[in-house]
């Protein structure tokens, strides 16, 4: 007998160890009633008790009613993953006798067992929500067993078993209508409203034992307050375990090595004092709203994102809580400028005024062709200050740059719709506008000049010169005549040449008074100041050089020379200006 009762007892070590059940062994009793070899969990009256899940494997908890327990209610509440929970009663057909030799080593539940009963399911559910059971005991003998199970992933759930009629008071009621609604919306904020909960309501005013928290997301409701204190946990897990990443990537050995020996100074600190009061069991939760006000305005919102919205009651006391139905808003977009349509190969300025009320414009453009490719070239013609252009398709951003007095070009390919947005950015107004009055005509302060044009026999941007800069010879300068040369693209371009008599007063100055505005194109020169225009062509950027004689010109007299490189896509080049002043004797 001691040698059966030793393997017996192996077995079960074994089993409990390595997490296997029970061979079914040939016996005279059923295999249905073999008891489970387990840890028995008892399942208290009035108290709320949390049953770990792990993924795959049915926990229970056997209970008994009272005798005189007219109704009871059973109420699971998972956390924060679906479950299953079924509820069960085990009858026996004779009342198990006490007198029995192993009934002393047994537990109640191996007792119900051992003896010939039936079990009958009486509930069941699936779901991530909290779910009750109410109703009359099945039987005067019954022993109850709960099933609990998680097919996803580890979790857990609380579970609260309640004998007698009317309310168990450790959860807080909800009402009626658990809908909470929205009152308004606005670009930053959303107000909310949902009915009182008859917990508050029922409760006198110097009892301030439940509150409301308001918890708002851009991703998604949450059913319950466990869940969502498991949805903020897991979000501050991923920042720090992205904020690590980027700290692995900047640190180096030494300041690893002088943070390890801080460390061990530290280890041997003095132990600090515990605080004396007790933190809040619910201060990771980050409620926008809390209290027992049934209104809250949620502000610091972004423009046009959905949030999603939940209000729960806590009761403090007894640690619970119950969700409201959560509901949802889209806060509005800011208020945009009317978006122009901007036509093939149209030269257009861009102004902006002061004072900042019009910092940004919005165009749209379509390329012809069936590659749906363009060409968009910016200039800025602030004096120093720089725009912020934004080039966007179908709500995604394509490329974001900052221009300024150089020429920009940006290559438009493979959408059928651009959404140009222009934002001024750089020095102040006054700044701004002191550099441009020496330089802009008026009306073309804080301007861009902006040319789209579609290329759809073209493969990328145009090339650009090396440098803009002219250079004069001095040899050749003569009386009547001077020598420019200037750097040349490998693409057959057209370059014009413009010249401007100084008087004697801007000729003293040596150009001083030339035109430096990069931006200001062939349209606003006079005809008369062009002297020539020519077609220039070189593969070998190192020797793309051309020079121009101009003549025609009066002895000792200053004049002031632009080049422009004309192209069919894009706004022209100008090049810096060149002052040069012919010899007064030959």
């Amino acid at each position: 007998m001691e040698v059966i009762c030793l393997s017996r007892c192996l077995s079960v070590a074994l089993a409990l160890f390595c997490g296997v059940s029970w061979p079914q062994a040939r016996s005279a009793l059923a295999p249905e009633n073999e008891v489970p070899l387990r840890p028995t969990a008892w399942l208290p009256e009035g108290r709320v008790t949390t049953v770990p899940l792990p993924k795959g494997r049915t926990r229970r908890l056997y209970f008994t009613l009272k005798k005189k327990a007219a109704v009871m209610s059973v109420a699971v509440s998972p956390c924060d993953l679906p479950i299953e929970w079924s509820l069960a009663s085990r009858t026996l057909k004779d009342k198990p006798v006490k007198a029995v030799q192993w009934s002393t080593k047994k537990s109640t539940p191996e007792v119900w067992w051992r003896g010939s009963g039936t079990e009958e399911k009486m509930h069941s559910y699936t779901g991530n929500a909290m779910d009750t059971y109410t109703g009359a005991p099945y039987a005067p003998a019954s022993i109850y067993i709960i099933r609990l199970r998680s097919k996803e992933q580890d979790t857990r759930a609380t579970v609260y078993l309640h004998e007698g009629p009317g309310a168990s008071g450790a959860f807080p009621l909800l009402p009626a209508d658990p809908r909470v609604h929205t009152l308004g919306v606005g670009m930053t904020s959303v107000t909310l409203s949902w009915a009182p909960s008859p917990s508050l309501t029922r409760l006198p005013h110097t009892q301030k034992s439940y509150d409301y928290c308001v918890l708002a997301n851009p991703k998604h409701n949450y059913p319950s307050l466990c869940a969502a204190r498991e949805g903020i946990r897991k979000e501050k897990a991923k920042d720090q375990k992205r904020e690590r990443k980027e700290n692995r990537r900047k640190v180096t050995v030494w300041p690893i090595l002088k943070e390890w020996w801080w460390q061990q100074w530290e280890t041997y600190s003095e132990p600090q004092a515990a605080p004396s009061s007790v933190p809040d069991e619910y201060a990771d939760l980050q409620c926008v709203c809390k209290g027992t006000e049934n209104v809250c305005t949620v502000s610091e919102l972004l423009p046009d994102i959905q949030y999603y919205f939940d209000v729960f009651v806590i009761d403090r006391l007894n640690r619970t809580s119950a969700a409201y139905t959560g509901t949802f808003a889209r806060t509005h977009e800011e208020a945009r400028p009317a978006i122009t349509q901007l036509r093939e190969g149209e030269l257009r300025w861009v102004t902006f005024r002061d004072g900042g009320s019009n910092r940004e414009q919005l165009f749209s453009f379509r390329p012809r062709g069936w590659q749906q490719s363009g060409l968009l070239t910016l200039q800025s013609c602030g004096g120093g200050q720089k725009v912020q252009v934004t080039v966007s398709s179908k709500g995604q951003v394509l490329t974001s740059q900052a221009v300024g007095d150089d020429l920009a070009q940006i290559w438009l390919q493979g959408s059928p719709s651009y959404l140009i947005h222009l934002e001024r950015e750089g020095p102040t107004t006054g700044q701004a506008s002191a550099v441009a009055d020496t330089a802009l005509p008026e009306g073309l302060r804080s301007s861009v000049k902006m040319q789209t044009s579609s290329a759809y026999h073209r493969r990328g941007v145009p090339s650009l010169p090396s440098t803009l800069q002219i250079k004069s010879f001095n040899r050749l300068r003569s009386c009547n005549s001077a020598t420019l040369a200037w750097m040349g693209t490998e693409e057959r371009s057209l370059y014009c040449v413009y010249r401007r008599k100084l008087g004697k007063a801007e000729g003293e100055t040596e150009g001083v008074s030339a035109p430096t505005a990069p931006c200001l194109g062939p349209e606003s020169r006079s005809d008369t100041e062009r002297i020539l225009c020519k077609y220039f062509q070189e593969l070998n950027p190192r020797r793309a050089v051309t020079t121009a004689v101009i003549g025609g010109l009066e002895p000792g007299t200053a004049y002031v020379f632009d080049v422009y490189l004309m192209r069919r896509w894009g706004i022209p080049i100008k090049y810096a200006s060149k002052t040069v002043r012919t010899r007064k004797e030959c």
